[in-house]
């Protein structure tokens, strides 16, 4: 494993303030549990063994808090729970629960230590712990993303099920006088020696009473019953039937309807507006005043929407270059010393490194979120108590954000969280949640939900950051022997964290993912490094974040260097890879389309690329034939090593769907710049992938990490450079720049 110049330093300063910080802060502070929310309002005779369980007289719910935009971790967090409490999931209530530090995400941290995530050695495992614990009291927060969900909710979740189960054994073993060890559970129902049933609902009166079990032994994977086999997802029969409640769905009543128009210059200020012949339009009930712009307040969503495009604007200037050419200059005179984010990894000498050079500059685009359902908020405001009802993956923020703006005590602004119709990282930013809650404000007593114009969506999305990369390979004796990767872009966790009113201490490690961390540990002479300008337009995380642009780069730069080489681009892969589960997953996937190597005959070729991100190593092979009218996608094959499958046919979903988001915005989506505001405005110039452009994907877990890792993220990076190195094994064309559909032509 890498261990050497910047990774040694940077992890060593890092654990040695994070063992000074677990000191300073308590190591047994930091290990005892929050207190459990449930327990406040809990009824009479309904026992909460922990924050994830309620069982009462007439129902068991389970409480699923991370938020669900479509990766299915809804179902996922109710089956481990149930798994150990020994339940079927059409015997329950899924509820996502109240905004609590008690459901703050443990996983979520382990990227903050300064380690890969394949590191578990002794002290990477050290500094995460004693790290968590002070993020833990500092600052819990109940989040998802990072394709985090999953791991966060694994051991804790079997773990409140497992606690749940045994103290409901214990109360039927004092109500019914027979010893603990002789009871067994099923469905539902502590099972007697003599096979009569005690529902768990006609226990919740005894078990309130009784302290919870703790440290339960999780079971054996050998003896799971609904983990790790196909299971129908809970929301998938009302997702089906159009019956789901979204936001957008949300209605209560005496609502109104609101939407907003606020600078298409992302920051610009807005000089003046004139809404005169708005204010008679059919409907309308109000015009206001919010920050950067106004809202139109009107009986139906369309009415205030066709509403706001009736007001003249006077726009401010962009705090940014106005034109997309200035963009891509400023980026590239980043690469200096002032602007040097981090040397985030060296191996080796590159420079003195001995061998014919392959140079190259890649380039990845802004790119929009675009989620199918546009950003939305409920908001009613009373005198003392405000209620919320959207989508959200930062919960406590919202509250806290719409507190200070109603002037309501926090304690009593409540967010019902519901599902989300994608976000793709969007419902991570809070700007439409501020909105309502100005909107709502002006309007107390009426409930208000304001919902975004696809238009409006696009205007002021925060899109993927703009990356351009330089490298320089060497290749000598039909090998790969260095590889120098330069990556300049904005700092994406700066942009949105000073949105939320935060700082980012140090390097931005997105600047640098997917690039720092690829374990190439054979490749003799490697050296990344990252530079930063905060001078573009702002920015935001998006699936995969640094992981995207930066595989592209690394990924495309190898491709080449190994033509260079006269090599075989799975077999040298291979070699350079020492990290077992990577071995094994480009091994799986050659074996999946029986790799003969990236030319297959006339027109027609055969692209790989490998992607580590969120802890998982991905290899992909994308197989394309060039016709007389461009590009055709034939087949894709995907190989990943999750470390355990919880529902294999979720996880082929997220393999499937990820890799045509991935081969979608590599062929047709920018977001582009001109006179400060984007160009796209809505689907139809930032389409991603057509149904006949979608090819066959195949897909192959792998168990070998000792870890379980998310895996709504990780098919995404390896997707676009094998596609592009697939178009030059087919056409001999080679592809630096996303989106493809500007170099070459696709069917």
């Amino acid at each position: 494993m890498p261990s050497l110049g910047k990774i040694a330093r940077r992890t060593f300063l890092i654990g040695s303030a994070a063992i000074a910080g677990g000191v300073a802060f308590g190591v047994y502070a930091a290990q005892r549990p929050f207190a459990n929310p449930n327990l406040d309002d809990l009824p009479k005779g309904s026992a909460s063994f922990n924050p994830w369980v309620i069982i009462d007289s007439d129902k068991i719910t389970l409480i699923a808090t991370h938020a669900d935009k479509g990766q299915g971790i809804f179902s996922a967090q109710a089956a481990m729970i149930a798994e150990e409490l020994d339940v079927d999931l059409d015997q329950v209530e899924i509820s996502f629960g109240v905004p609590d530090k008690a459901y703050y995400n443990r996983a979520a941290i382990d990227v903050m230590a300064g380690f890969p995530m394949y590191d578990n050695s002794p002290t990477a495992e050290t500094v995460r712990g004693f790290l968590g614990g002070i993020v833990k009291l500092a600052l819990p927060l109940m989040a998802t993303g990072g394709s985090s969900a999953v791991p966060d909710s694994y051991d804790k979740l079997r773990q409140a099920g497992a606690t749940a189960r045994e103290t409901l054994k214990l109360a039927a073993s004092q109500q019914s006088g027979v010893p603990v060890e002789q009871l067994k559970t099923e469905r539902g129902a502590v099972i007697l020696p003599d096979g009569s049933e005690i529902a768990y609902t006609a226990l919740a009166g005894a078990a309130a009473g009784i302290t919870p079990m703790a440290d339960i032994p999780l079971r054996d994977p050998k003896q799971w019953r609904i983990l790790g086999k196909p299971m129908e997802r809970a929301d998938m029969v009302e997702k089906s039937t159009g019956t789901l409640t979204y936001g957008i769905d949300f209605r209560t009543e005496g609502m109104l309807h609101a939407t907003i128009k606020v600078n298409p210059r992302q920051g610009g200020a807005m000089v003046g507006f004139d809404a005169s012949e708005a204010e008679g339009m059919p409907g309308v009930k109000k015009i206001v005043e919010i920050t950067g712009g106004v809202a139109v307040i009107a009986d139906n969503t369309w009415r205030a929407i066709q509403a706001a495009e009736a007001i003249e604007f006077d726009w401010g200037e962009a705090p940014y270059p106005a034109e997309q050419d200035a963009h891509w200059e400023l980026l590239s005179n980043t690469f200096t010393d002032a602007h040097l984010n981090a040397e985030a990894r060296v191996e080796g000498d590159v420079e003195a490194a001995e061998g014919e050079e392959v140079v190259g500059e890649y380039r990845s685009p802004y790119i929009a979120h675009a989620p199918l359902e546009p950003l939305n908020a409920t908001i009613l405001v009373g005198e003392n108590r405000v209620d919320i009802w959207t989508g959200h993956q930062i919960q406590q923020y919202v509250e806290q954000f719409v507190a200070e703006i109603t002037g309501v005590d926090q304690e009593n602004v409540h967010l019902h969280n519901m599902f989300i119709g994608g976000s793709f990282g969007h419902r991570l930013e809070f700007d439409f949640v501020k909105q309502a809650a100005e909107i709502a404000n002006q309007m107390r007593g009426t409930p208000i939900q304001m919902t975004y114009s696809r238009e409006e969506d696009f205007a002021h999305d925060f899109p993927r950051h703009i990356t351009m990369g330089r490298g320089v390979a060497k290749v000598k004796d039909g090998k790969v022997t260095a590889l120098d990767i330069q990556i300049a872009g904005q700092s994406v966790m700066r942009s949105q964290m000073g949105r939320m009113g935060m700082s980012l201490p140090g390097p931005d490690a997105q600047l640098h993912e997917g690039a720092w961390d690829a374990p190439n540990f054979n490749l003799p002479n490697l050296r990344v490094r990252s530079y930063r300008t905060e001078a573009l337009a702002p920015v935001s995380s998006w699936r995969a974040v640094g992981a995207g642009p930066n595989v592209f780069i690394y990924e495309t730069l190898l491709d080449e260097a190994i033509h260079k080489a006269g090599a075989d681009p799975l077999a040298e892969r291979i070699r350079l890879m020492g990290h077992e589960p990577s071995v094994k997953v480009l091994e799986a996937v050659g074996e999946m389309c029986s790799w003969t190597g990236p030319n297959i005959g006339e027109g027609r070729g055969r692209g790989v690329a490998y992607g580590f991100s969120f802890g998982v190593p991905v290899a992909t092979i994308v197989e394309v034939t060039a016709t007389d009218a461009g590009i055709k996608l034939d087949k894709a094959w995907v190989a990943a090593d999750v470390g355990k499958v919880i529902d294999p046919v979720n996880l082929e979903n997220l393999a499937q769907g990820g890799t045509i988001f991935g081969l979608g915005h590599a062929i047709n989506c920018e977001i582009t710049y001109a006179d400060g505001m984007a160009e796209q405005t809505n689907y139809h110039d930032h389409e991603g992938m057509r149904l006949y452009q979608c090819p066959e994907i195949a897909f192959r877990p792998l168990e070998i990490g000792t870890k379980i890792r998310g895996f709504g993220e990780p098919p995404i990076p390896p997707s676009a450079p094998a596609l592009g190195n697939a178009i030059f094994a087919a056409t001999g064309q080679r592809i630096r720049e996303m989106p493809f559909y500007k170099h070459i032509d696709f069917v």
